[in-house]
């Protein structure tokens, strides 16, 4: 009998790690159990540690520009043995950096998180993984490329500042100092949204709000982007708007793909693809997973859905251990769940699921080893 463990984290309770360690052991004790733990990430927070697990990285400490240009020390992950590195946008670039009183993506920028970018690059890293969930900007990435060497010159051939409120300005693209290495790098970025750059779906008008814009700073912002865009496709030669997800982090999305050459996948199949899943659950009985509430969310981009893809095919059973399920049973046999147990259903109220969610998931794992027959 061979069980796959790929849990994703419950967040503020418990880490796909920590899932790993309490489940295993007991499953271990059934006769013939092999257990593989593979824990996952579907891009969000957390992603880092769960990446690391695999690369087995070091944390890199950078003195980089916070997204109001103020220094900060801000971390990535790189692997000196693969040549890799993975960076979170949010590290330092992200709205967690900023208070309240200091959001406006009118005038944050990502110069950051190209800093981040030129330290791994230097560093010798060839395949880069960038999450950029989380930003605080609106800049279409412009901020990161200028830290990389491009410069964006208005009507006057004046180089702007790299933000946001800046983008309805700049009329051409100069790329004669860009770091020649960035052309030596493999550049994949996880996003799990497909908002185009600009219009009523666009970057700005669904997602600058929450980043301290205001209704006129929201008009102004997309305007901005489609200006813009038209720069992008001119220097470019391609066609940003119609590209899923170039309105992604503010913009960077575009950015990604036209600055760094990046290609955009769904944060659960990069970490998939880095723990070498659909290896590892080859021939597999069952793969159990879980995550802090599974809903009807679950099949967008969610480390679920991702397993889910890649378990179908070879007829493997999927069990979930999740700390809610707002799902029938029907529903999960629809989407292919053969079984399914929640923390809420042993825990007085929610509290009492924080406070012993070790305890529950004990119970869990040995309901599951008695009605499942292993």
């Amino acid at each position: 009998m061979k069980i796959v463990l790929a849990p994703d984290k419950y967040k503020g309770s418990l880490s796909g790690l920590e899932f790993c360690n309490i489940v295993a052991p007991i499953l271990k004790k059934t006769d013939n159990a092999e257990v593989i733990n593979v824990p996952l990430a579907d891009g969000g927070d957390g992603t880092i540690e769960v990446v690391n697990y695999y690369l087995n990285g070091n944390n890199i400490e950078v003195e980089v520009n916070n997204p109001l240009f103020n220094k900060i020390k801000a971390n990535y992950l790189y692997a000196e043995e693969s040549k890799t590195a993975f960076i979170e946008m949010a590290e330092a670039s992200g709205l967690k950096l900023l208070k309240p009183k200091e959001q406006n993506c009118m005038n944050t920028t990502t110069f950051g998180t190209g800093q981040l970018i030129l330290d791994a690059i230097n560093k010798g890293a060839k395949h880069i993984i960038l999450g950029i969930g989380g930003s605080a900007t609106n800049d279409c990435g412009i901020g990161m490329a200028t830290a990389l060497g491009y410069r964006f010159l208005d009507k006057t051939n004046n180089q702007v500042k790299p933000i946001g409120s800046e983008l309805i300005n700049i009329k051409s693209i100069d790329d004669t100092h860009v770091d020649a290495q960035l052309k030596t790098v493999n550049i994949q970025i996880a996003c799990d949204v497909t908002n185009p750059l600009f219009g009523t779906n666009g970057a700005a008008h669904v997602y600058a709000k929450q980043k301290g814009a205001s209704k006129s700073d929201i008009e102004y912002l997309d305007q901005g982007l489609q200006s813009f865009s038209k720069v992008l496709d001119g220097h470019f030669n391609t066609n940003i708007q119609d590209i899923a997800g170039a309105g992604a982090a503010g913009g960077m999305g575009a950015g990604c793909i036209t600055f760094l050459s990046g290609t955009l996948s769904p944060g659960i199949e990069l970490v998939k693809r880095i723990a070498n899943f659909d290896a590892k659950i080859d021939n597999a009985d069952w793969i159990i997973t879980g995550e802090g509430k599974l809903d009807s969310q679950t099949l967008s981009g969610k480390a679920i859905d991702g397993i889910l893809k890649s378990a179908k095919p070879q007829g493997i059973k999927v069990a979930t251990f999740c700390g809610s399920v707002d799902l029938s049973q029907e529903a999960l046999q629809k989407i292919g769940i053969q079984y399914s147990a929640s923390i809420m259903d042993k825990a007085k109220n929610f509290e009492d699921a924080l406070a012993n969610t070790e305890t529950y998931l004990n119970q869990i794992t040995k309901d599951f080893i008695l009605k499942s027959k292993l």
